[in-house]
């Protein structure tokens, strides 16, 4: 099952340092940039990835083709595609031993919730970190 809790939420975000955005956009009127940014402020290493833009930056960060790529450890993979296409970002996210993938509002994929479930990775959907850090007035992350 999918973490939905407050308790749950908050106890992944506080000990969640890096997180890699699959989907991450250069474009400022799309989500995922306002989002990104909105993490970096709150503390968080963000690592984009989107195989359109690879090699260039996004707020300051190189952005990768694949999560394969980053080669440091990832703790959140925050996943920024269509529901159909969210189960791809989930199986790299298991493969490159990530700790818990979060997928975005509107993106549920129940199959790829269950693969990494079984994987042993936290799973949330259907929610917005940004959204949930306002939400319950969390504190900056420490490095």
């Amino acid at each position: 099952m999918p973490i939905t809790s407050d308790a749950e939420i908050a106890d992944l975000l506080q000990s969640t340092r890096t997180i890699a955005l699959v989907g991450a956009s250069d474009r400022p009127d799309r989500p995922s940039y306002e989002v990104m940014h909105f993490l970096q402020q709150h503390g968080y290493r963000v690592i984009p990835v989107n195989p359109q833009i690879t090699g260039e930056h996004v707020h300051g960060e190189y952005v990768w083709r694949e999560l394969a790529q980053i080669g440091e450890p990832i703790d959140l993979v925050d996943i920024f595609r269509r529901p159909q296409a969210a189960g791809e970002a989930v199986d790299e996210a298991i493969a490159a031993g990530a700790k818990a993938v979060w997928m975005q509002l509107g993106v549920i994929n129940e199959e790829a919730a269950a693969r990494a479930e079984a994987a042993g990775l936290k799973v949330v959907m259907d929610r917005c970190p940004k959204i949930e850090i306002a939400r319950m007035r969390l504190p900056k992350v420490e490095s």
